[in-house]
């Protein structure tokens, strides 16, 4: 039987080769909400389907209905809750703040690397983490 680190390299490796270089996108679907879901299914769960979400308006809307201020919620229905940011590996998920207060869903790269989306780069690309608003278990 496949080494769960061995697991979660190969499925972070895919989640990246998904996604890297490829810019943020709403219409394009190229969202920190479908890196997390394509992730999520590398690892062998079933997340839902996704509603189609074509604006930062539209993510709002969906959130809303749920009762859910952020992603961080949405994470909470959906994976356990780490106590802490430290205690990540590879794989695990993250939530960053993020200006539009919608939170931006990163995933574990290794020690204090995350893959996500930032305004400085002009696509998904690993990232040195700051202001982790949470932290959960893949």
């Amino acid at each position: 039987m496949q080494s769960d680190m061995l697991r979660r390299h190969e499925a972070t490796e895919a989640t990246m080769a998904k996604y890297r270089a490829k810019p943020f996108d709403w219409k394009a679907g190229t969202t920190c909400i479908h890196l997390l879901r394509f992730h999520l299914r590398q690892l062998g769960h079933k997340p839902q389907p996704l509603p189609r979400i074509r604006s930062a308006i539209g993510a709002r809307r969906a959130l809303d209905q749920r009762g859910w201020k952020h992603v961080g919620d949405m994470l909470d229905t959906l994976l356990p809750r780490l106590p802490g940011y430290a205690m990540m590996t590879l794989g695990d998920v993250a939530m960053l703040r993020s200006g539009d207060g919608f939170g931006a869903i990163t995933i574990c790269a290794g020690p204090h690397k995350v893959l996500g989306w930032h305004d400085d780069a002009p696509g998904m690309a690993v990232l040195e983490p700051h202001e982790i608003e949470g932290a959960w278990r893949v």
